[in-house]
């Protein structure tokens, strides 16, 4: 119970001003982020923001060399932070150059940035450790991501950077979105691609560097690409989907911080990530548009209304039923008593149903009506397809054929 009293504590940002201010930080983080990450999403960038993020640490360790060799104590976040985003730009353009100028596909391009890059960080890394101040560095927090010692000046810097990455999410939003869905389109319009892609790489770019500190470059990408992922489930609105991804983007972060309160030995950046995965799980399973068990329900719903309408069909024609799960479907909806006998309500229905399918024989022959005809699915009532008027020419026209087939030859 005390560790529930804590994480409440931590939720309602009363324990203590420092994770209070980590906790608000990394919920500002997690809005950049998703928003941020839902055009790196549509615009199947994902592997750009991962070696984006993989490309910030040589720079982090070349910031913190530079600073200890100018006199300074080497982990003065701004610096380190700037450090990060000179290396990132570096490797983005790297990796945008190969693309234009050689035959090397993307994904090749990055491959190659992604390693060298992060190979190369790895060792500076290891030149760190010799140098007399190296040991005191901390810089492996950047890897995974720490919240523990933070500062309340490098919480502010991280918050502040958040806020402006969100608005430029919010100001850029509509060239970036015609350019994620239709590049040929959006040059049409007078909107410049290359600008537009450079701005969504920029977004990533500035995420991954302010989320060095919590989230950690290995994860960061995760942060970027899980919440839109998720919020696709929820709705196929570009402005929807962006506004869903920033929320769950910033409850993973919030919640993750205060968790990582709470739990004080669990690194933040994983704390994180899993909340944010356990969001993605949750919008997989009950998303009502694409979630599992929506589907499952819906093709549920499908095959029992396939059951209720062969089995009308077959009880109007007097044919026999032999399919069990018709059957029972039949049964529990009250179409045939237990021996297989119609009921009045049954009997009734399967009268309809014969004649909604005489309609629909009618509508085939009948030129005018093809559009309708061709949405038909076998299932669908007549009357959310027609309107009042086709149906009454349709029933007309069957009347008319049932007095020329009974009238004396």
């Amino acid at each position: 119970m005390s560790e529930l009293h804590a994480l409440l504590a931590a939720l309602t940002l009363q324990a203590g001003y420092n994770a209070a201010l980590v906790a608000l930080g990394a919920a500002i983080l997690g809005i950049a982020g998703g928003g941020a990450g839902a055009f790196v999403f549509l615009r199947k960038r994902a592997l750009v923001s991962d070696a984006i993020s993989h490309a910030t640490l040589p720079g982090v360790a070349l910031a913190f060399i530079v600073m200890v060799a100018v006199g300074g104590v080497g982990k003065w976040l701004p610096g380190l932070l700037a450090g990060s985003a000179l290396s990132a730009a570096l490797g983005l353009l790297i990796v945008e150059w190969i693309t234009r100028r050689t035959r090397l596909l993307e994904d090749a391009a990055i491959g190659a940035v992604l390693s060298v890059f992060f190979g190369f960080g790895i060792a500076l890394l290891t030149v760190i450790q010799t140098m007399s101040s190296g040991r005191q560095a901390g810089l492996g927090t950047f890897l995974l991501g720490s919240t523990a010692g933070m500062l309340i000046g490098e919480a502010w810097t991280i918050a502040g950077a958040g806020a402006i990455a969100a608005m430029l999410v919010f100001t850029l939003r509509r060239p970036m979105t015609l350019v994620a869905f239709d590049p040929g389109f959006a040059a049409s319009t007078g909107v410049n691609v290359r600008h537009a892609d450079l701005a969504i790489l920029a977004l990533a770019l500035i995420v991954t560097v302010i989320g060095l500190k919590i989230v950690g470059l290995i994860l960061i990408v995760a942060l970027l690409i899980i919440p839109p992922v998720a919020a696709r489930f929820w709705t196929d609105r570009v402005g929807w989907l962006i506004v869903i991804a920033a929320g769950i983007g910033g409850v993973a972060g919030y919640v993750g911080a205060a968790l990582s309160a709470v739990f004080e030995r669990m690194p933040t950046g994983p704390i994180i990530v899993l909340v944010a995965f356990a969001l993605f799980v949750a919008s997989l399973l009950f998303s009502p548009l694409r979630g599992v068990l929506a589907i499952a329900l819906r093709q549920w719903q499908f095959q029992h209304r396939v059951h209720v309408r062969q089995g009308l069909l077959a009880l109007a024609r007097r044919e026999p039923i032999y399919d069990r799960l018709t059957l029972r479907v039949l049964r529990r909806t009250g179409c045939i008593r237990r021996d297989g006998v119609a009921t009045l309500a049954g009997r009734a229905a399967a009268v309809r149903a014969l004649h909604d399918e005489a309609r629909w024989q009618q509508a085939r022959r009948m030129a005018a009506l093809n559009p309708a005809v061709e949405r038909y699915d076998g299932l669908t009532a007549i009357e959310e397809l027609l309107t009042a008027d086709q149906i009454a020419d349709i029933d007309s026209r069957l009347a008319a054929n049932a007095t020329l087939v009974g009238a004396p030859g």
